[in-house]
């Protein structure tokens, strides 16, 4: 059985950093397409990060280039959200997901058999 948990969110003061945590089981995170998503109050889930399967390589939505980094534990089976320079504007329910499809979609939910966490709350203070 697929499942991912996340931690690592909490309240955090513009301009600090918070490391997300996301630990999968049930499946190999390398041989997967691993994501992170967002939503925020009112706005539409959108994709921050992705790391691609067997190669790692990665790549991010504009709003976060520069300031978040993606990485993965292969041992651990974990992979984690570096974000740094936060701002308010980052305040969101961040979400784990392996297979996803798209980088931006009504909601944090599966639409192509993909699977997702139950998010971690994100707040950045000003």
């Amino acid at each position: 059985q697929v499942e991912l948990v996340e931690s690592g969110g909490g309240l955090v003061h513009s301009g600090g950093s918070l490391r997300l945590s996301c630990v999968a089981s049930g499946f190999t995170i390398s041989s997967s397409s691993m994501g992170w998503y967002r939503q925020a109050f009112g706005k539409e889930c959108e994709r921050v990060a992705h790391i691609r399967p067997i190669a790692g390589s990665a790549d991010y939505a504009d709003s976060v280039k520069g300031r978040f980094t993606i990485s993965r534990d292969d041992d651990k089976n974990t992979v984690y959200l570096q974000m740094n320079s936060l701002n308010p504007e980052d305040t969101a329910v961040y979400y784990c997901n392996a297979g996803g499809l798209t980088t931006v979609q009504p909601m944090c939910v599966p639409l192509h058999g993909d699977y997702w966490g139950h998010g971690t709350q994100v707040t950045v203070s000003s």
